[in-house]
C-alpha cells in the first residue's frame, strides 16, 4: 500500500459527463512552512537550472494503441483496451512519433540513436492504468544537441543550452480533484498519447533565461510540425531542476518545479525557489532533494514529495518491444524534409522583405504566418502587405476569435484586396471595411466593393461640385483658406469626404479643392501661409 496513502478504487464507465474513471481517495493534510520571496538573485550568489520538457508528439494515434489523440473531446471516449492496460494486451509502436521524434532531434543538431530501447518505470498514480510508464531511460532515440538563444529572441547575449538527450514516452491521463469531495475523478483520453521529454543540461543562470529557452524550444517544435507545443491546453508541460550556489562553488542540492505551464508561472516558480533555497542555506539550513509545487497566489513553492531516484522507479527493459533499429538512409531522409529552421527564417525575411525585428517576429512566432506573408508580397510591396497582414487582417481575425491557422481570407483574395487599394480602386479606409466582410463571405474583394458601391470617387467634376457646395455653405472658413490656412482646408477636406462617406480619392480632392479656392496646389497655399504668419504673430503680440 502507497506510504500515507489509503484508497479503493472503482472502475465505472457512464455515458455524458459521467464517464469518468473514480477513485475514491483519502488524503492527508499536510501543514507546510511557506517562504516569501524576490525576483533578485541575492549578490554573490548564482542559480542553476535545467529544464525538463514533455511534448505531446502531434500525431492522430496514440503511441501504442490506435486510439485517436484528443483535446477536449467527451471524457473517456477515446480509450483503447491497451490505454486502460487490460491484461495480454500488447504495445505497437506508432512510427509517425518515431519520425517526429527524429525530425525534432534533427532540428535541435542531436545525434539520433541507430539503436534506441524502451524501458517500463514503475510508480503507482490513479491517472496511469498499468502501474508503469514506457519510456527510454537507458537507450533514447537521440542524445546531444542545444537550444541557440541569441538576441533576436531577448537574450542580452547568445546562450547555448546543451540538450542532455530525448526520448519517447506515454503520456498519463487527467485526474480532477475538485469535482467531488474526497475523490478523484479520471479521464483516460490522454493516456498513452505520445511524448517526447527533452531534458537539457543545466546551462540557465536565471528564470528569465529559462523562459526564453522554453519560448525557444516551443517556436521550433511548432516550426517543425513535431508538437502543438500549446502550454494553455497542456500538450507542452515544464518541470524544472532549481540549485544554487555561490559563485565559484560546486554545484549545489536540486529541486524539481513540477507542471510549470505558463512562460510566465515557470519564470515566477524558478524566483520563489531561488529566494528559499538562498535563504535556507544562509540561515544554516540544508537543501533536500525533494519535489515541488508552486501557489502562485502566494509566490512560494511547496513540498510536494521526496524525489525519487533511479532505484525507486525499479527500471526494467520493456519485454514487449524489441529495440528500435534505425536505418541511416531513413534518418537521412527525415533530414531531407527540414526546411530553414526559425532563426535563419527570421534574418532571411528581415533582409529579404526590409522588415523590423518586431514586425518579422510576428509573422514568424505569434501569428505563425510566414508562408502565407510570402505568398501575398509576390509581386507586391512587401512593407504594405506587412502593415495590411500584421495590423487589419490579424486585428480582423481577432475581432471574430480565429487565429492565422484558421484563417479565411485566401492568399489570392487577400493579395487581390492590397492591388485594389494600391491601384486606387477603393481607399485604404474602404478596404478596412471590405477585409471584416472578407472573413464572413467567400467573395472577390472586387464583388464586396460593387455591391456595397465603395469604389473610389475619382471624377474630377463630381468633386468639383461638391467642393463648391461645402464651399459656399461655409463662405467665412472659405475665406480664411484663401488666404492660405492649411488647418481650415483640411477641414474642408473632411466635409467632403464625410459628403462622400469616404470614397473620395484623397490625392484628387486635394488638387480638385486647390483649385476650387484659387490655389495651383496645396504646396503652394502651404507657403503663401508661412509668408504671412510672422506678420500675423507680430499683430497679435501687439494685441
Amino acid at each position: 500500500m502507497h506510504n500515507r496513502l489509503s484508497f479503493s478504487l472503482f472502475i465505472l464507465f457512464r455515458v455524458g459527463i459521467d464517464r469518468f474513471i473514480m477513485f475514491r481517495i483519502h488524503k492527508p493534510s499536510h501543514t507546510l512552512t511557506r517562504l516569501l520571496s524576490t525576483a533578485r538573485i541575492k549578490e554573490g550568489w548564482e542559480a542553476v537550472i535545467g529544464i525538463e520538457v514533455h511534448a505531446q508528439l502531434n500525431t492522430k494515434t496514440k503511441l501504442f494503441s490506435d486510439s485517436s489523440t484528443s483535446y477536449n473531446d467527451p471524457i473517456n471516449t477515446h480509450v483503447s483496451v491497451m490505454d486502460a492496460a487490460f491484461p495480454g494486451v500488447q504495445p505497437r509502436l506508432n512510427d509517425h512519433a518515431v519520425e517526429l521524434a527524429v525530425k525534432t532531434a534533427l532540428a535541435l543538431q542531436g545525434n539520433v540513436q541507430r539503436k534506441s530501447t524502451f524501458d517500463r518505470k514503475h510508480y503507482f498514480y490513479p491517472d496511469l492504468p498499468q502501474g508503469y510508464q514506457i519510456t527510454q531511460q537507458r537507450e533514447p532515440i537521440a542524445r546531444g544537441g542545444s537550444i541557440m538563444i541569441t538576441e533576436n529572441d531577448g537574450a542580452s547575449q547568445p546562450i547555448e543550452v546543451g540538450i542532455h538527450q530525448i526520448q519517447l514516452e506515454q503520456d498519463t491521463g487527467k485526474s480532477f480533484h475538485d469535482m467531488r469531495p474526497g475523490e478523484t475523478l479520471l479521464d483516460l483520453n490522454r493516456a498513452g498519447t505520445g511524448l517526447m521529454e527533452i531534458v537539457t543540461k543545466p546551462d540557465l543562470r536565471s528564470s528569465f533565461e529559462a523562459g526564453l529557452c522554453v519560448k525557444k524550444l516551443q517556436n521550433i517544435l511548432q516550426w517543425v510540425g513535431s508538437s502543438k507545443a500549446n502550454l494553455e491546453e497542456g500538450s507542452m508541460r515544464c518541470d524544472v531542476n532549481v540549485s544554487v550556489r555561490r559563485k565559484g562553488e560546486e554545484f549545489g542540492t536540486r529541486c524539481e518545479l513540477k507542471n510549470l505551464n505558463r512562460v510566465r508561472i515557470l519564470s515566477a516558480a524558478i524566483d520563489a525557489e531561488i529566494d528559499r533555497q538562498i535563504t535556507l542555506i544562509e540561515s544554516g539550513g540544508r537543501v533536500q532533494v525533494e519535489t515541488r509545487r508552486y501557489d502562485e497566489e502566494r509566490n512560494v513553492t511547496y513540498k510536494l514529495r521526496d524525489k525519487e531516484n533511479a532505484p525507486d522507479y525499479r527500471y526494467m527493459p520493456e519485454p514487449d518491444l524489441p529495440p528500435l533499429l534505425l536505418a541511416q538512409e531513413y534518418i537521412d531522409n527525415i533530414a531531407s524534409t527540414l526546411t530553414e529552421l526559425p532563426d535563419q527564417c527570421l534574418e532571411r525575411i528581415m533582409k529579404q522583405y526590409d522588415l523590423n525585428l518586431l514586425g518579422a517576429n510576428l509573422l514568424l512566432h505569434e501569428y505563425k504566418c510566414v508562408d502565407y506573408f510570402e505568398k501575398v508580397c509576390h509581386g507586391r510591396n512587401p512593407k504594405i502587405v506587412a502593415n495590411w497582414t500584421l495590423n487589419e487582417l490579424s486585428g480582423t481575425l481577432s475581432s471574430q476569435h480565429l487565429t492565422f491557422q484558421e484563417n479565411p481570407i485566401s492568399v489570392q483574395r487577400f493579395g487581390h484586396l492590397i492591388d485594389l487599394i494600391q491601384n486606387g480602386t477603393i481607399t485604404g479606409n474602404t478596404g478596412k471595411e471590405v477585409i471584416k466582410l472578407m472573413v464572413t463571405t467567400e467573395a472577390d474583394p472586387l464583388s464586396i466593393v460593387k455591391e456595397k458601391g465603395w469604389l473610389k470617387i475619382t471624377d474630377k467634376d463630381i468633386l468639383s461640385n461638391l467642393c463648391n457646395e461645402v464651399i459656399n455653405k461655409n463662405a467665412a472658413k472659405a475665406d480664411i483658406v484663401r488666404q492660405g490656412d492649411p488647418k481650415i482646408f483640411k477641414w474642408f477636406v473632411g466635409q467632403v469626404m464625410g459628403r462622400t462617406k469616404g470614397m473620395a480619392d484623397p490625392v484628387i480632392l486635394n488638387e480638385v479643392l486647390c483649385t476650387t479656392f484659387g490655389w495651383g496646389n496645396y504646396e503652394e497655399m502651404c507657403q503663401a501661409y508661412e509668408m504671412r504668419s510672422p506678420v500675423n504673430k507680430k499683430t497679435k503680440h501687439k494685441k
